[in-house]
């Protein structure tokens, strides 16, 4: 299994940061997903960030890299995680909106299985936080169709970790523990999902 890792937006992508500036997402990104990638490494796993840019990289691109692979060694033989930060308004407000959670597309789909192994590795890892869950159609991931969701080949889900627009969420995602959890999260509902394939 060919896991593939997506950091959100970039440097020149204006807003996505925390009112105080002191969480940037692109950064923060990078950062998780740098760490997930090292420890499946570790773990033994065939792993890849599909941006290395610090720029953004646009999402027909992301799109494109991540085809190319499934094209490569098979589309389901391929996941693609994509690690962002929430937010309830435009960066210029501490707001109240707060958890983690994630999204597939619309319906049932090869996704759903992925994200429902995040969720449970959310579940262990988040004690006391606010686990966002949409049970509308029996599962606990929310859908929306993300472009970078749906039009990617493979099994793909997309993590929301926290809010960068909540103070409380903000101290959590950038202390030690928070980081190790997040990190946890991803490292543990990958290869949760994989092995149950």
């Amino acid at each position: 299994m060919k896991i593939l890792l997506d950091n959100g937006h970039g440097y020149n992508t204006l807003g996505k940061r925390s009112p105080d500036g002191s969480l940037l997402e692109y950064k923060y990104a990078r950062e998780i997903a740098l760490a997930v990638e090292m420890e499946l490494r570790r773990l033994g796993y065939d792993v890849e960030r599909i941006v290395r840019e610090e720029s953004d990289v646009s999402l027909s691109t992301r799109v494109q890299r991540v085809n190319q692979v499934c094209a490569d060694v098979g589309a389901a033989n391929c996941l693609l995680v994509s690690i962002h930060c929430n937010a309830a308004g435009a960066g210029g407000a501490w707001l109240n909106a707060t958890g983690w959670s994630a999204y597939t597309t619309k319906g049932k789909t090869k996704s759903d299985a992925l994200a429902d192994s995040l969720y449970r590795a959310a579940e262990r890892n988040f004690i006391g936080k606010r686990i966002r869950k949409d049970m509308q159609d029996g599962d606990p991931d929310w859908e929306e169709n993300f472009y970078i969701l749906k039009n990617t080949h493979c099994a793909a889900v997309l993590t929301e970790n926290f809010f960068m627009d909540n103070k409380e969420d903000v101290a959590y995602l950038l202390s030690a523990e928070g980081k190790k959890a997040v990190v946890r999260t991803h490292v543990e509902g990958i290869t949760e999902y994989i092995r149950s394939l």
